[in-house]
């Protein structure tokens, strides 16, 4: 039978290689009643077929999402992240992810397959925030670059031209002020107070408090060395969180009677229970902050509206955002100044009545106040 046309030994390697159909070379008029194709099209066949059976196309490279999730980049990042961190992404994934996306193939996961992936689940949990369809996202985005650096795909990324569906904006976040902290103090028993006034003038969050050590005390500082999280000790949060803090008067007063209380030591776990193990701070919340605050009719926010707070307080006392970064131990000041400082009411009007006078004073000036008739009407 005459060699009509070089497009079937395309089809045959699509049909092996899975890959969009290719016409591997154009049929010239002089071939075009061969039995064989020429020389010149066996060998663009050869180099053709040479790519596919390449290492990047193994077995072992056709990986479902969920396989290469599961095996190869869970156990990469719980070397890198805090536990607790893993611990969500785990959830997330199970949870939202998986069901959804993880029989695709690694290799053919593409841009619009992801875009109608965030779709969906916008459309199907309607509920869902903002804020946690971005960080979905996030976890997609972190896979797929993984899968890129350690060569089971080719680049780009297909999470990164992705857009976020429309979907409800979180709610704002609290911090709580010094008035509220204040009065949390005086209606809290010990070691409540003492943990509070840590939370609050020092900005650590609960897992560093749990796994504070007095060896981390130095009368003047408290140095963040690791965290906990359901009973396990870890690295905090980030390489950035893993600093000193300063410590104020005022807490140097509450840590030092904690530490006469706990029978003087030098050495061990700073918040512990009978047993000597760290004192978990959900326990002490269920124990003891949430009773005394509902008794004394005090709102509670949680452990990182203190950290807020922190923020806040520091910035209406004129301290710049960048030392505020450093004191809450944020890798990137943006964070900071999104997240944490926040605008009381009071400090909107106080800016407003500055604005009110600089107005008034310019308007003076130029003469363009309104005239009386002008008021009236």
């Amino acid at each position: 039978m005459p060699f009509r046309n070089t497009s079937a030994c395309a089809d045959t390697v699509r049909g092996l290689s899975r890959l969009a159909p290719r016409k591997l070379a154009p049929v010239q008029k002089e071939h075009r009643r061969l039995s064989r194709p020429p020389q010149s099209v066996r060998q663009e066949q050869e180099r053709f077929m040479a790519r596919i059976n390449s290492n990047r196309n193994t077995p072992e490279r056709n990986l479902t999402l969920s396989h290469f999730v599961v095996n190869v980049w869970f156990p990469h990042i719980e070397t890198r992240l805090a536990a607790s961190t893993v611990h969500n992404y785990r959830y997330y994934w199970t949870h939202i992810l998986e069901p959804r996306c993880g029989m695709a193939l690694l290799r053919d996961f593409a841009t619009p397959t992801a875009q109608g992936l965030l779709e969906s689940i916008a459309r199907q949990q309607p509920e869902m925030k903002k804020n946690t369809l971005h960080g979905l996202k996030s976890i997609l985005s972190a896979v797929f670059k993984l899968s890129i650096q350690q060569d089971y795909r080719p680049g780009p990324n297909p999470i990164r031209e992705t857009s976020l569906p429309r979907a409800q904006e979180s709610a704002e976040t609290v911090a709580y002020d010094l008035n509220t902290v204040l009065a949390m103090l005086q209606v809290v028993p010990e070691p409540s107070r003492t943990v509070i006034a840590v939370a609050a003038f020092a900005g650590l969050r609960r897992g560093e408090i749990e796994g504070l050590t007095w060896e981390s005390y130095a009368g003047d500082s408290l140095a963040v060395l690791r965290a906990m999280w359901q009973g396990i000790a870890g690295e905090p949060k980030s390489k950035r969180s893993k600093a000193s803090v300063p410590v104020i008067a005022p807490l140097r007063v509450f840590l030092d009677q904690h530490q006469l209380r706990s029978a003087n030591p030098e050495v061990g776990i700073m918040f512990r229970t009978r047993n000597d193990t760290p004192l978990s701070m959900n326990n002490l919340l269920n124990d003891q902050i949430q009773p005394a605050l509902e008794k004394a009719g005090i709102a509670w926010s949680g452990f990182h509206a203190f950290r807020r707070g922190l923020a806040t307080n520091l910035h209406d006392l004129g301290v710049d955002d960048l030392t505020i970064q450093r004191i809450l131990r944020h890798s990137d000041v943006s964070v900071t100044q999104r997240c944490y400082i926040k605008t009381l009411p009071e400090q909107s009007i106080a800016a407003m009545k500055k604005l009110e006078t600089l107005v008034g004073v310019m308007c003076s000036e130029r003469a363009v106040t309104p005239a009386a008739s002008e008021l009236v009407q």
